[in-house]
């Protein structure tokens, strides 16, 4: 972490390194690796995100509102990089040669609640729910008063209807765009403020630099991770507990490649 001085925190001086599909490739690998050393933090952490996936789901239909599960499901990845917080955290220790502990890991993430990074969980948030009232406009402006009350009825509308195929064509496009303004201000930003006491602008601006200077790179690391996170979701979610592990240390090691400290 940071040097203090005086009574002061030193300001580190960041510098963005190049990226290739060979640091993604390697990346990957290594948060595969991370995730077999330390499975049940793992699994731990990939679960608390499955299970909130589907309490989101039955709650939604608890209140009847089906309609809403598939663009709620498909959003829910958004969040994903603030509940990998703390798998960049067993990730920073093992890379530190620090004893990975519950414990430590645990009260580190807790930690956060002080710092920087939860200026970046409202970030994020706000961007989902961004997400989720666009819908509701789309859904608004396309299918009007033609809304099924079933989610069945609903796949069925968007998938045979020039209405709903208008809708699902108009939200891809839309929905890539948050997804993509999301990522890039998330993906380095918040490994990023948990390795070092910055503030969360500069941590955004950084991601979005990196990103802007790595397009193939990033893009492409951005691409298997959104991929991975979808698929994993069509097995009432559970396949998150599983997806979710490597895919967070993953992005903590694309970090460290990076971003160098001077």
């Amino acid at each position: 972490m940071d040097d203090k001085l005086a009574g002061t925190v030193a300001v580190p001086r960041l510098h963005i390194n190049p990226l290739g599909l060979a640091d993604v490739r390697a990346s990957l690998l290594d948060g595969w690796r991370d995730f077999m050393r330390f499975p049940l933090f793992g699994l731990f952490f990939g679960g608390i995100y499955a299970i909130g996936g589907l309490f989101i789901v039955v709650t939604l239909a608890v209140y009847h509102l089906p309609w809403m599960i598939i663009p709620v499901a498909i959003g829910f990845p958004l969040i994903g990089p603030f509940v990998a917080v703390g798998l960049y955290e067993i990730s920073r220790r093992h890379g530190a040669g620090l004893t990975v502990t519950w414990r430590g890991v645990l009260a580190e993430v807790f930690r956060q609640r002080e710092r920087q990074l939860s200026w970046m969980a409202f970030v994020v948030l706000f961007v989902f729910w961004i997400w989720v009232y666009q819908v509701r406009l789309l859904l608004a402006l396309f299918l009007g008063f033609k809304i099924p009350a079933s989610l069945a009825a609903f796949v069925t509308v968007v998938t045979t209807t020039p209405e709903g195929i208008l809708f699902l064509a108009v939200g891809t496009v839309v929905g890539a765009v948050v997804a993509t303004l999301l990522f890039s201000l998330t993906v380095i930003a918040i490994p990023l403020l948990l390795d070092h006491d910055i503030d969360f602008i500069t941590a955004m601006i950084t991601s979005l630099r990196t990103v802007t200077e790595n397009p193939l790179a990033m893009l492409s690391f951005g691409f298997v991770v959104a991929a991975a996170a979808i698929l994993s979701m069509i097995p009432a979610f559970l396949g998150l507990f599983f997806v979710l592990p490597p895919l967070g240390h993953a992005t903590w090691h694309l970090y460290k490649r990076a971003i160098a400290v001077k």
